[in-house]
């Protein structure tokens, strides 16, 4: 496993086979984001119509040096007629978890999205089961804003999912905010 620091970069056609791993692969997805087989040609299908990149959202691939360790994805969350926040999540193989390359992608991301969109809100939702993406979340600087019950159905039932939030002016302040999650 190279040593190179963590970046985000467009999906090329030869990536896909890497990104379908996460639909037909049980062991790739890990514990959390196995929900059941799902169609592998929607990968191909939606970069030959857009690149995985398109105005409601993307996917964008986390690489080390030539490793290819997963992906980061965003979509676009309505919050009123008028405006919208994205809604963002990692999705990494074994080779690429516990050691940091989800919380250094997840702040990339979110640097790109703050950087190239007017949002205000990034928010990111994981299951509360799921400690070390809420350690990853908390690390990049998200706040846990609380806990929605039975939203996700995986492995035969539903399951409770927490809500984080990152501000455009968390980031741009130094202050020190008082979250429940850093008390």
């Amino acid at each position: 496993m190279s040593d190179d620091p963590v970046i985000l970069r467009p999906v090329i056609e030869d990536d896909l086979s890497v990104l379908e791993r996460f639909l037909t692969d049980p062991e790739a997805t890990g514990p959390f984001q196995w929900l059941g087989w799902s169609d592998p040609g929607r990968w191909r299908r939606r970069w030959a119509q857009d690149g995985l990149l398109s105005d409601d959202g993307g996917q964008l691939m986390v690489v080390t040096g030539t490793d290819r360790l997963g992906f980061v994805a965003w979509r676009k969350t309505v919050t009123s007629r008028s405006s919208y926040c994205w809604n963002i999540g990692a999705q990494l193989l074994p080779e690429g978890r516990g050691r940091g390359v989800g919380t250094q992608a997840q702040r990339l991301l979110v640097r790109y999205l703050f950087a190239h969109t007017p949002v205000v809100r990034v928010e990111a939702d994981t299951e509360t089961q799921n400690i070390a993406e809420q350690r990853a979340l908390e690390k990049s600087g998200f706040t846990r804003e609380g806990v929605l019950r039975s939203t996700v159905f995986r492995d035969g039932q539903w399951r409770d999912i927490a809500r984080y939030s990152l501000l455009r002016d968390d980031i741009a302040s130094d202050k020190p905010r008082d979250s429940p999650a850093r008390r």
